[in-house]
């Protein structure tokens, strides 16, 4: 065989040993991303009020250890906040063991201090199944802002009353419900509730106050199952952030509520 002949045949098994060296990696390569990444989601208020606590949950999937929508090695969250003040600011607990998983959210208690503020809260999110694992970060973020706040003062009638549900609505939607325990004979109930947004719009807003729910069975003086109270909000300070910060104080005064219900429940009629 010629010189330039047998160059030619040892350029050939170079090249076919070169292939066959690569050829065990494809499917290593199609192992490694064999799993969808690791995502997830966090959800609870944006606005929360001054000196108050919030619950937040968070869902996670992906990752080695749910590769099918089936959760077959471990998904744990570790909880973080970040803030320019976090004096009197935690989240807690800040780490689960727990696996997550459809219907099984990890959940974690943020509590603010007695300022207003932006903070961020961080969840890792961590997918492991023998020696893989991938993990994400999630960021939510939650502004602390002085509260409207709705107070009145309930006074029974001459009977005991409750507990019962008061239903809080602003502009017509609904934003809260409250139950109001048991209130004495003659007795007074002070009722308090704050609520947290980024700020409403210049005009009149109407917070009201519903015993719809009680179905009769309790109202408010006169018989009436609502009580409303309208209040003005000027235009926004030239500093929007300044203006998402500052609430509006609310006083709904003296209502009084008179139950028609006797033991919390109404006799059926006896059988003849």
């Amino acid at each position: 065989m010629s010189r330039r002949g047998s160059a030619g045949l040892l350029a050939a098994l170079l090249l076919l040993g070169t292939c066959a060296a690569l050829l065990p990696q494809f499917p290593a390569a199609a192992a490694a991303a064999a799993y969808p990444p690791v995502q997830g989601n966090i959800t609870g208020p944006h606005y929360i009020a001054i000196g108050s606590n919030s619950t937040y949950y968070t869902n996670g999937s992906g990752g080695p250890a749910d590769t099918s929508g089936v959760v077959i090695g471990n998904l744990t969250w570790k909880a973080s906040v970040t803030g320019p003040n976090l004096t009197g600011v935690s989240v807690s607990p800040n780490a689960s063991n727990s696996s997550l998983g459809p219907g099984a959210p990890g959940h974690t208690t943020l509590k603010v201090g007695n300022f207003t503020e932006t903070l961020t809260l961080t969840v890792e999110i961590t997918s492991t199944q023998g020696s893989l694992k991938a993990s994400t970060n999630l960021t939510y973020t939650v502004q602390v802002v002085l509260p409207y706040i709705v107070r009145a003062t309930l006074v029974a009638g001459p009977q005991k009353v409750g507990p019962f549900v008061i239903a809080i609505t602003l502009d017509g939607h609904w934003i809260a419900n409250i139950t109001v325990p048991a209130i004495e004979a003659n007795k007074t109930y002070n009722l308090t509730y704050e609520y947290a947004s980024g700020g409403l719009s210049a005009g009149n807003h109407t917070f009201t106050i519903s015993l719809a729910a009680e179905h009769g069975l309790v109202t408010f003086s006169g018989g009436a199952v609502q009580y409303s109270q309208t209040f003005y909000v000027a235009g926004p300070s030239p500093d929007y952030v300044l203006w998402g910060v500052i609430g509006v104080v609310v006083f709904l005064g003296v209502l009084f509520i008179f139950a028609t219900r006797v033991a919390a429940r109404r006799r059926p009629p006896t059988r003849k």
